[in-house]
């Protein structure tokens, strides 16, 4: 059974999420938190596998208290609860060792499979937001950027043709599943391309993958 914290200053945001989860039969919500001290305090005190933190809490927000847990409950997976405005402070928490981000207004589908993501020691981020997120970084100073292309061609160069294929869908933002239609293969396969793709290219996670394809000009 998955043990999750739901930590959110909005009481009918957490209401419906409770609902959401507590529909699946692996998963089980013990805790709730208004503020982010006391996420901390329920994640510490109830054994949490899995902790939904909103960006935006009062008292210690989202990212602050996803440093406090990092210290002090580091075997605990945070899901970050965010908005396509906050694509900034999303970063920051991948950056901070955030097991993902999430939007608010995701389907209930993919809220459960971020859960189970998470607490199998995988990294979740929203397909819907993760183009987002990748076409406003790959924008910036032309000698940067030029760099960054010459930089990213060197990297991917040690891939295969199939997986600089699916390292170019990942560029676009699309999931295991959409990249594996598209490339007419099992979502599986798509699975064990992507952890290649990320062990060779010494990347922690998608967003990071990502942006290397589009640097490299891989993709649309």
């Amino acid at each position: 059974m998955i043990r999750v914290l739901i930590a959110d200053d909005e009481p009918l945001i957490r209401a419906g999420i409770r609902m959401i989860l507590t529909s699946a039969d692996d998963i089980e919500v013990v805790a709730e938190a208004a503020d982010g001290r006391e996420a901390v305090e329920q994640a510490r005190c109830h054994r949490v596998d899995v902790a939904l933190l909103d960006i935006q809490m009062p008292r210690l927000d989202g990212l602050a208290a996803l440093a406090e847990l990092g210290r002090s409950a580091p075997g605990v997976r945070v899901l970050i609860l965010t908005t396509f405005g906050e694509r900034d402070n999303v970063l920051r928490a991948l950056r901070q060792g955030g097991a993902g981000f999430l939007l608010k207004d995701s389907a209930p589908g993919e809220l459960i499979g971020a859960v189970r993501a998470a607490a199998a020691g995988d990294a979740y981020l929203s397909p819907a937001a993760t183009r987002h997120v990748v076409d406003s970084l790959a924008t910036g100073k032309a000698g940067a950027a030029d760099t960054r292309a010459a930089e990213a061609r060197r990297r991917v160069a040690v891939l295969g043709e199939r997986e600089l294929e699916v390292l170019a869908l990942l560029g676009e933002g699309l999931s295991n599943a959409d990249a594996g239609r598209r490339l007419h293969m099992s979502e599986a396969t798509v699975k064990t391309y992507v952890s290649r793709i990320l062990a060779k290219l010494e990347c922690d996670n998608r967003v990071q993958a990502a942006l290397l394809a589009r640097d490299a000009g891989l993709g649309r």
